[in-house]
Order: structure tokens, then sequence, then C-alpha cells
């Protein structure tokens, strides 16, 4: 081989760790993943498949190409390990094998392209490209809407817009559904909060981002969105009050905080009865709680390892199509992802579930209480989004959903994980006070 083609000859390794390919595969995750009902509805189940699978590939080459940066250790929390591993295991018992191994690929490829955005760009760098996605999907959501309901006045059936922004909605935009598109401009809004905060965008971007996804928010009518955005307030004004305390009383508040949740879960828990007695009023809700006192039966079939790994149902399948049956519905999920994760997983992997999504949210919000930068809040309150409505929706168990809630357990695992301790312990000199080495991005800000 001759010098001079030897210069001219391209670095594949170069390219695969080059931050332009790291913020190009952040973008193309974030529009494969949140435009999934578009892009099914435009070219088809399989072209989706193809597009999330491709995806996974290039990002397993740049996490090899950049095998120096990171442990194996360090890929991805041992939570979601372990879960991905008993939905992978439950083939063994499953109905339908076949089923449960494209549910369990699902899983495990969306949830490559979550740690490898956690591992190849910042906190900073993630936040921004996913608010340059979401501002695009809703803008154009929004003239689909314009166009269907009003220019036009006919519904778009492939891609679920049904056209009645002109009775002021509901109206789905490229999500599939209100109650899909409601979750993404709850996201949206923080997502566009936290841009604003850091001025990553002009303030005439920020203030006509936020516009936008409040105003479809209005417009989705979803039931729960009111609910999520309340619970999330909530938490942004105790993550605020956290972090303008002094360091020397930070850990007594988070003590105090984390307390007074567990205990009010525990109430919610011992009147559940009397809780959904009194939510039995509204149809939406009533259908609910129909739906999930059927899945609580039939979970005591198989209480421990539940039925396999589907994910989102299928229909023709037990025990789903017997659920459906009984309450003479069709239902695609569980309308509750914790209640969806019993049937098909069982309580050990409820529990593990739990853990995975328990330690992400306090390894977050401990970030977040004790670094400068407003961006850390982006994921201790993406995470009790994600949660809250996973009390109403599936959502975070495919797509999006998990999409988030991987990239958060992996963000917050970087810094709070016994792992990292353990590196902290052998090496002292690393130990260094979280605040030393906070900075508005990362290692790659410049990228």
């Amino acid at each position: 081989m001759s010098p001079a083609w030897r210069a001219e000859r391209p670095d594949v390794g170069a390219f695969l760790a080059s931050a332009d390919l790291a913020r190009a595969f952040t973008i193309a995750s974030f529009a494969a993943v949140f435009g999934a009902s578009a892009i099914r509805g435009l070219a088809g189940d399989v072209a989706y498949a193809t597009i999330l699978i491709g995806l996974a590939v290039l990002g397993g080459a740049v996490l090899v190409a950049r095998r120096q940066e990171f442990e194996v250790l360090h890929l991805a929390p041992t939570t979601l390990a372990v879960f991905a591993a008993w939905a992978g295991a439950s083939v063994l018992w499953s109905t339908d094998a076949l089923l449960t191994v494209a549910g369990w690929a699902a899983l495990v490829v969306v949830s490559i392209l979550g740690i490898v955005i956690g591992h190849v760009r910042d906190a900073h760098q993630s936040v921004r490209a996913l608010g340059d996605v979401l501002r695009w999907l809703l803008a154009a959501s929004l003239v689909l809407e314009v166009l269907s309901g009003i220019l036009w006045d006919t519904p778009i059936p492939f891609l679920g817009i049904r056209g009645d922004i002109d009775e002021l909605g509901p109206v789905q935009g490229l999500f599939g559904s209100r109650n899909d598109l409601g979750v993404v401009t709850v996201i949206a809004l923080l997502t566009f909060l936290v841009e604003w905060r850091t001025r990553s965008v002009s303030p005439g971007t920020a203030a006509g981002s936020v516009i936008l996804a409040a105003l479809l928010a209005v417009l989705s009518g979803s039931p729960t969105i009111i609910v999520v955005a309340v619970t999330t307030a909530v938490a942004a004004v105790a993550l605020a009050l956290i972090r303008a305390l002094p360091p020397r009383r930070r850990r007594a508040a988070q003590l105090s905080l984390g307390g007074a949740v567990i205990a009010l879960l525990a109430l919610a828990w011992a009147q559940r009865s009397a809780i959904a007695g009194a939510l039995d009023g509204r149809a939406d809700l009533s259908l609910r709680t129909d739906l999930w006192g059927e899945i609580l039966r039939f979970s005591d079939y198989r209480p421990v390892a539940g039925f396999g790994w589907f994910g989102p149902w299928a229909p023709r399948e037990a025990p789903f199509s017997a659920v459906n049956f009984i309450l003479g519905q069709d239902h695609a999920s569980a309308l509750n992802a914790y209640l969806d994760v019993l049937l098909q997983l069982g309580w050990a992997g409820l529990l593990v579930f739990l853990v995975l999504c328990a330690l992400a949210l306090a390894r977050a919000w401990l970030v977040a209480g004790e670094r400068r930068s407003v961006v850390h809040t982006w994921a201790p309150l993406t995470l009790v989004a994600l949660l809250t409505v996973s009390l109403f929706e599936s959502s975070v168990l495919s797509g999006s959903g998990l999409l988030l809630l991987v990239l958060c357990a992996v963000r917050a695992g970087q810094s709070r994980s016994w792992r990292e301790r353990l590196d902290r312990r052998a090496d002292p000199r690393s130990g260094l006070p979280a605040d030393a080495t906070d900075t508005q991005g990362g290692p790659e800000s410049a990228g």
C-alpha cells in the first residue's frame, strides 16, 4: 500500500469517535423514537424496526470506538441489566416465545440507544438535542392538525390525525394518540424551560417553544396531563428549595423530603380501595379501574414470574386476549406501567423495575441538589413526569418513555453509582467535590 493511499484513507475509528457523529446519532435516535407513530404510519413496522436496529448497531460501533473513555462495568446501571435479563429469561415460560423474543429485542434496542446517548453526550448536549427534535415534531404536528382540521377539513388516517382542531381538540399530532401527545408536551415543556434557563437557545426561540408545547398540551385534552403537570411542578418547586439551601442543611432536608414521599406512597397504598372508589365516577378512570382489577386477578395465576415479556400487548395472546374479552374492550396495554410489569414479569420483575426507577430518581435528585447548573434538574424532573404518567399509561416500557428512562438512569448512575464510589476509594485523588468539576456542559461541550 503506497504512502499516498495511506494518507488519503479515512480513519473509521476517528469518525466513529467524533463529536459530530455523536451529535448526529443523538438527534437521529430522538427523532426516530419520538417520531415512531409517524414513521410506522408512513413506512410500516418493518421500516421502523430496521431504523432502530441500524441505529443500535451504529451506537455499538461508537461505543467500541470510544472504549477507552469508559469501563464496561460503568456502561449501564446494574438494575437495568437485571431487568433486561429477567425479561429475556421470561421466554422460557412465556405463552408465545417468538413474540417475547421480539418484545425483548425492542426493549434492548431502545435501551442501547439510551445508553449510547448517555455516554457520548453530556447533560447539556442531550437536552439541547432533545429540544431541537421536539421543537420540530411539535411544530409539524400543529401544522398538520391545522391542515387537516381547518384547511383540508379531512382526517389523515395513516398519521392518526383526526382533524378535530377546529373544535379545539382533542388533537394527536404525529404521536398517535392524545395521551401520547400530552406526555410529550410535558417532557417538551421541561426541556424548553431548561434550555431557557441555561440560555442554550435565544430567548425568542425558547419562548416560542414553550408557547407551542403549552398550546398542544391544552389541545390534546389528555385526561392525565393535569396530574402529571401538577406533580412535576410540585417536584420542581421542592427541588428549587433544596438547591437554595446551604450545603450543611441540604442532607437533612433531602432525608425529610424522602421520608415524606415514602409516607405519602404508603398512605396511598393503604387507602388504594378508597381512592379507586373516589375516582370511579369518571368514565375514563372507571375504564382504568375495571382493567386494573382484571389484571390483578390474572396476575394471581403467575404471581412470581408473570406470563412473559411482550412490552405492548399482543391482543391475540393470553392473558391479554382474555382480559379484553372479559371487559369487552380492546386495550393495547394495562394503562399502568407497574401493573403491566406485574402481569408480564411477576412480582420479581416488578421489584427490579421499582428499584431501577427509585435508584434513578434518587441519584438524579441528589446530583441536581448538589450541582450548580440548572441543566442537572432536567433528569429528576423528567423521571418524576415519567413515573407519574406510568400510573395511567404504560409508555415508559417502550419507545420514547423507555429511552428517556434509560438515559436518565445512565446519567444519574455516572455520578452516584456504588461502582463510582469504589473507584474513588481505590484512587482517593479522584474524589473531588461535585461542585468543583461542575460546568454547563461536559467533556464535549465544544462538540
